[in-house]
Parts: C-alpha cells; sequence; structure tokens
C-alpha cells in the first residue's frame, strides 16, 4: 500500500492502479487498455498525473469482467459502454443487449452441459473397459 494523503471531507476515498489490479486481476496494461479503448470512462488523475479510480470505476470495471468471462466481445462491450456513457435515453438498449447476451450465453451453456455428458458416457466407457480388462502379464514395471 503506498501512502496517500488524506482526501478531504466529503470526498470518497480512490483506489490506485496498483489496488485496482490486485482487486480486479487485471494487469495495469489491461486497465489502460480499456481507458483508451472507452471501456471504462477517463479515470480521475492526481496532480501528479497518476490514476485514481473511485468505486464506481470498480462496479463498472467488476461488471465489466463478468461480461468478458460470458464471452460478450470487446467490440459489443464498447457498444454497451458507450451506449451507458450517453444515459438513461439508452436503457432500453442497453436491456436488449443484455437480454440478446443472456440468450447466447443459455445457449451456450446447454451446448457445455450436453458436451459435458458426452464426456462423462466417454469416461464410464474407458473406465468400464479398464475394469474388465485382464492384467496382462509383463506389462509391469520391474525397474
Amino acid at each position: 500500500m503506498t501512502s496517500e494523503q488524506p482526501l478531504p471531507r466529503g470526498r470518497e476515498a480512490t483506489l490506485t492502479i496498483a489496488e485496482v489490479a490486485e482487486r480486479t486481476g487485471l494487469s495495469h496494461d489491461t486497465l489502460r487498455y480499456y481507458e483508451k479503448a472507452g471501456l471504462i470512462a477517463r479515470v480521475g488523475r492526481t496532480g501528479g498525473n497518476q490514476r485514481r479510480y473511485e468505486a464506481t470505476d470498480l462496479a463498472w470495471l467488476e461488471f465489466l469482467l463478468r461480461l468478458r468471462e460470458t464471452g460478450m466481445s470487446i467490440a459489443d462491450m464498447q457498444r454497451f459502454a458507450r451506449l451507458r456513457a450517453a444515459g438513461d435515453a439508452t436503457v432500453a438498449e442497453r436491456l436488449a443487449m443484455l437480454r440478446e447476451h443472456r440468450a447466447e450465453l443459455a445457449a451456450r451453456i446447454r451446448a457445455l452441459r450436453r458436451s459435458a455428458g458426452a464426456l462423462d458416457d466417454k469416461i464410464r466407457h474407458y473406465e468400464g473397459l479398464l475394469g474388465t480388462m485382464p492384467e496382462r502379464p509383463g506389462t509391469g514395471d520391474t525397474r
């Protein structure tokens, strides 16, 4: 942790890029990229030009991570971020985007469950084969 000057009364504490990287698991470079790509609004700066993230920045980053984890493309994340920045007039469009993404995610989850079931079947098949195979002489390690 760095030694920070106390913030003026009434202002919330801010976080350094290192603290945000630690909390989110994102690298410093990724955080800078997210800002440059328009995924996050320009982050506040200190007099020495060091980034200072607020709690709202962190909450937004955590949501972006959920979008990324669920397979949303960077282009769609950028579109969503632009809509969010445009304000309440875009709520319906953002809701539609999230509903469409959720439906795509549900389809991928169903496909993954089918694939997991196929793997489970094959694992049981091979376990059954191993359980019924006679041990062959001379296959043990004699070293």
